[in-house]
């Protein structure tokens, strides 16, 4: 069966470490999140919705998180209990002492990972709020802003949010949720290298060398065949169509007329963090990769032969 049509998130079927078949759970994971962006982007900022304490219904019923955050626990609250974070590739944003256990009994997974407590969801939350959201939603905001001033609204009052607190969190979950997904799929790369080629890796991880193993996981060319692909793909899901399904027309300007999202955004987001975040984790994992080994253990590995 050709690993493309592998039920790539089924772990119990087929070699869950195959660098194919993590490709294309890669690949994908582009799809869902240039979608999900687009859909957030068709709202303002809407800020209020990102600080803490800005809600009275929450305080009242005890909460002094974000409104996000609060979306995010209820959300994730329902998942815990289908057993989603009892998979090895998901994470969830809210601390899981304060999840409830599954209802449903555990998969038996197959071993994949190695156990570890590499975890980097409350830096994607605050990176997301903080700097993609803004940008992405410039658009929505500028037009919202446009609406208020012909109704007379001037000053800051022109930049307050549009009210969709409830629609804005639903996508904000989605892309959250691709992200942590796709930043944490480093482990299941780190591992594949790991296992394939050992005595490559052991010795600068007992050196703490983080230069070193970032040096043995970086690939320049996948990186730049990725933002190729990734632009064009932004650039076709993005674009506008008339009603007879053609593609609207470049305006003369700079094109945003014609475009659902920015492009340069969304190809920024994985140039300059979430690729360079997968690699942090990517190489955190390896540092955690020989913790509870004996030393007879590690240099087993060390002898084995480059698969």
């Amino acid at each position: 069966m050709a690993s493309g049509s592998l039920p790539l998130t089924n772990y119990t079927t087929g070699d869950p470490l195959s660098l194919d078949r993590i490709r294309a759970i890669l690949v994908r994971l582009e799809d869902t999140i240039i979608f999900s962006l687009i859909e957030r982007a068709q709202f303002a900022h809407n800020p209020r919705a990102y600080r803490r304490g800005e809600f009275q219904e929450l305080k009242d019923i005890g909460f002094s998180g974000s409104w996000l955050e609060w979306f995010l626990k209820e959300t994730e609250t329902f998942h815990a209990k289908a057993r989603r974070y009892t998979s090895p590739d998901e994470y969830p944003f809210t601390d899981p002492a304060e999840l409830p256990p599954p209802i449903l009994k555990p998969l038996a997974f197959p071993p994949i990972l190695y156990p570890n407590t590499v975890n980097v969801n409350r830096s994607i939350l605050s990176f997301y709020t903080q700097q993609i959201v803004p940008r992405i939603t410039r658009a929505a905001t500028l037009a919202l802003a446009a609406q208020k001033r012909a109704a007379g609204i001037s000053g800051d009052a022109e930049y307050e949010d549009d009210g969709n607190y409830g629609s804005a969190a639903f996508v904000d979950l989605e892309v959250l949720q691709a992200i942590s997904k796709r930043v944490h799929y480093g482990k299941f790369v780190s591992e594949s290298k790991f296992r394939d080629d050992p005595a490559a890796f052991v010795p600068h991880i007992r050196a703490r060398n983080r230069a070193a193993l970032d040096g043995l996981i970086t690939k320049p060319a996948v990186e730049r065949v990725l933002l190729q692909r990734l632009r064009k793909k932004a650039d076709l899901y993005a674009q506008n169509v008339a009603l007879d399904g053609e593609p609207l027309k470049d305006d003369g300007g700079d094109g945003d007329a014609r475009r659902k999202i920015d492009v340069d955004g969304v190809v920024e987001l994985y140039e300059h963090y979430i690729i360079p975040l997968t690699k942090e984790v990517e190489v955190d994992y390896l540092l955690q990769r020989l913790d509870g080994l004996s030393d007879e253990e590690v240099e087993a590995l060390v002898a084995q032969e480059k698969q």
